[in-house]
């Protein structure tokens, strides 16, 4: 048995397990166990929170397809949240993941977590799928991220689209995450995204949430911070400032929400 908190950032939700006191010998495996929806706990994906050498913790990231991801943005503020509740940090404190180390600052009823800096998005144009031939932008928070601006984001089927261009070889072997952006108000945007790793529409992504942010103040000159609301229908903040072709100070905030504790055999 082991013993998890099920959490969500803005409706991107995880199975949180604490390392430091549990053995977990095959993560990959475990979350192909967990995170499928109606017949196990459901969710996109399991953060371990396991002990390190130079930080408070470490926070390893699997997606429910047992991929292991270098960052995630709104599973950072999970992990915050978690880590200050088990007493394993403080209100502020840094983490080792695989893009690097992670400062988090606990807030009223979330975290802002800093990420990695940014180069500015690439401009794609005339990127082809689906019958389609859009401009896109591509760029790394952490993790790869395409987005392409729309003008009618709710009619945009999400997974047919983002699966193409996840695979699209303008990505390489990796590919990519994907998010349809538009206007939403003053300083405002709404997203939708397709995961990889999670291979479907998830209600929120932070890492995607970022770089969707600084597409929409490179092509729509929108100012820091930019509030962008996601498919859950919350909102993240996002604030940055340009230095060069480096976007640097990036911070993401938004409320965080423990669902349940619980055992799950394994």
């Amino acid at each position: 048995m082991i013993e998890f908190t099920k959490m969500s950032g803005s409706g991107n939700d995880f199975i949180v397990i604490n390392a430091h006191t549990q053995e977990i010998a095959d993560p990959a495996s475990l979350a192909q166990r967990l995170c499928p929806r109606r017949t196990a706990i459901g969710a996109d994906g399991i953060l371990l929170i396991a002990p390190a050498q130079q930080a408070d913790f470490r926070m390893r990231i699997f997606n429910s397809d047992g991929s292991e991801s270098e960052m995630c943005g709104n599973g950072a503020r999970c992990a915050a949240v978690f880590a200050n509740q088990a007493g394993l940090a403080g209100k502020e404190m840094v983490f080792e993941t695989l893009a690097g180390l992670i400062s988090a600052t606990l807030t009223s009823g979330g975290a802002r977590v800093q990420l990695t800096d940014s180069k500015l998005p690439r401009y794609l144009p005339t990127l082809a799928f689906a019958g389609q031939v859009r401009d896109a932008f591509f760029l790394n928070t952490g993790v790869p991220h395409a987005v392409v601006p729309i003008e009618n984001l709710e009619a945009v089927p999400v997974v047919e689209w983002g699966r193409v261009i996840r695979n699209h070889p303008e990505f390489g072997a990796i590919g990519t995450n994907v998010n349809f952006i538009t206007l939403a108000g003053e300083g405002a945007i709404a997203v939708r995204t397709y995961e990889r790793g999670v291979e479907d529409e998830t209600l929120a992504c932070g890492t995607g949430a970022t770089a969707s942010a600084l597409v929409a103040a490179t092509l729509w000159k929108l100012s820091s911070p930019v509030k962008v609301r996601v498919h859950s229908g919350e909102i993240l903040s996002i604030s940055f400032c340009f230095e060069g072709e480096i976007a640097k100070k990036l911070f993401l905030e938004g409320p965080v929400k423990i669902i349940y504790k619980g055992r799950a055999q394994v």
